[in-house]
């Protein structure tokens, strides 16, 4: 027999015998038992309390669900969502990229958004807004030698669901700044280094290599942004936007059906944030950080190189 290799495992007489002779036992998970034990008697007993307790009225939650009113203001609530974050986006983006240009100046002005607009409560905004009137009595445009091109009083203007989509787009902009600069951070540096190398343009940098990777860094924090703006537009109802809350508001002030209505708030919030939580899924897996869109990436920045240069001969 020939001298043993240095690591070669070598196996006593008799061991792999005991070993085999061993019975496997599963380990016991009490803890996660318990655990599910105790959740399933909470979740019952919940149940019960909802299904058994008659001040809840169901029938009388069931009959409202589609009232008119009430889908008025389901509607005028998605809507302010929906314009409120297409502005934000919009205007975060330019505060993103002030946030990262070369100037000191765009960098200072750009933080001080940041910190005033995340700063300041979104109620005492949406307030101060509604009640600009009481600094600025007109808006108007004059032009010297020419005359006034227009004026208009503020109140003219600044109705409650204006005033709703200027305080909030303006307030959401600052998280959205800060989200959109996180994603830009994200992107390795040397790709827009190698694009500047080859002179292409500061802005072109970010329309064609930075922004698109940044994507797939900003999606997920964006839809729970969004998903926060729908439940924070109920704020409106205190300047008297007619949204979902203060339809119900208005229906069980009359009636006194208090809870019932609150359900039917509750349910609608429920329903829209679980669609805008499907989508946001659908959304996070098609911009997901594979290796497959990785590579997808590297690839297309390597087109616009080469496009680009082809371009400068």
């Amino acid at each position: 027999m020939g001298a043993a290799h240095p690591n070669e495992i070598r196996i006593e007489p008799g061991v792999a015998e005991a070993v085999s002779r061993l019975t496997v036992m599963p380990q016991r998970r009490y803890g996660i038992w318990v655990g599910t034990a105790l959740a399933l008697l909470v979740a019952f007993l919940i149940i019960r309390a909802f299904a058994s307790n008659p001040a809840f009225a169901w029938p009388t939650v069931v009959s409202y669900l589609l009232h008119p009113s009430v889908m008025r203001g389901l509607g005028n609530t998605l809507m302010l969502t929906a314009v409120i974050m297409i502005l934000a986006i919009v205007v975060g983006t330019v505060i993103a990229i002030m946030r990262v240009s070369p100037s000191p100046v765009l960098r200072a002005f750009a933080g001080l958004y940041v910190w005033f607009f995340r700063g300041v409560p979104a109620l005492i905004q949406l307030i101060f807004w509604f009640n600009l009137s009481l600094l600025v009595r007109e808006v108007s445009l004059t032009i010297p030698f020419v005359g006034t091109l227009f004026s208009v009083r503020t109140n003219d203007f600044m109705t409650p669901f204006f005033s709703a989509v200027v305080a909030l787009s303006l307030c959401e902009a600052g998280y959205m700044a800060e989200i959109i600069r996180a994603g830009i951070k994200s992107v390795p540096s040397g790709q827009a280094e190698a694009a500047s190398a080859l002179g292409m343009p500061y802005r072109m940098i970010l329309k064609r290599i930075t922004l698109p990777q940044a994507m797939r860094f900003v999606l997920p924090p964006t839809g729970n942004e969004a998903i926060n703006l729908l439940k924070m537009t109920s704020l409106v109802t205190f300047i008297a936007v007619d949204d979902l809350f203060y339809s119900a508001q208005s229906i069980y002030a009359r009636t006194f059906e208090t809870i019932p209505l609150l359900i039917v708030v509750a349910f609608w919030y429920l329903a829209v944030v679980s669609i805008m939580s499907v989508g946001q899924h659908f959304l996070e897996r098609h911009f997901g950080r594979s290796d497959t869109r990785r590579d997808a990436v590297t690839m297309r920045f390597l087109r616009n190189i080469i496009s680009l240069r082809g371009i400068s001969r």
